[in-house]
């Protein structure tokens, strides 16, 4: 069974050096990266949990428990979406603009408010935690905010680019070249 979500970037694998963005769809939103391994991992080992907590609610349901078996029921459904949930977070980009996909929560900014997207040197978060850890970020700097305010895109050490730097730096070049193209200075 084909998982897109898997094969994001394969465009990027498959394109020549020269081209920068290589979808024919630009209006779709894409991630630029394929999702990192300790996302997938987490994700796999949720999925995991879920199938043990459906065998629970099947085994309970039987038992003759209705109630209680509906509410394993429940809580595998809400670790399968947790899961699914996982594996969408990351920075999306379409001709419209720029998103950014967290576990709460979707911000979008138009390429008319980016002022520029890149590149830097400062203290990260390792896997998100509050340890912090010297590597680089993508920064978004658009008109409507300082860019001191702006939390970084990605980074060399979050669940995507953790023992990946190759990676991380084709995906902050790829979000990169979509903001010079369809940024206000195009």
């Amino acid at each position: 069974m084909p998982l897109p979500f898997l094969t994001a970037d394969r465009a990027f694998d498959d394109a020549a050096d020269d081209q920068a963005l290589p979808f024919d769809h630009r209006d779709r939103w894409r991630r630029p990266y394929r999702p990192g391994p300790w996302r997938v991992g987490a994700a796999a080992l949720l999925l995991l949990l879920a199938s043990y907590v459906l065998a629970a609610a099947v085994i309970i349901t039987v038992a003759g428990t209705l109630s209680g078996g509906a509410v394993c029921f429940g809580v595998a459904l809400f670790i399968i979406v947790c899961a699914l949930r996982l594996l969408r977070v990351g920075t999306w980009v379409s001709a419209r603009g720029l998103r950014r996909v967290g576990f709460f929560s979707t911000r979008t900014a138009p390429w008319e408010q980016v002022v520029s997207a890149r590149t830097v040197q400062q203290p990260v978060r390792w896997l998100g935690l509050p340890r912090t850890v010297q590597g680089q970020a993508l920064l978004l700097v658009r008109k409507d905010r300082s860019p001191e305010d702006a939390p970084p895109l990605m980074t060399t050490h979050n669940a995507d680019f953790l023992g990946r730097p190759q990676a991380f730096d084709r995906a902050a070049d790829t979000v990169e070249a979509w903001a010079a193209e369809y940024g206000p200075g195009r």
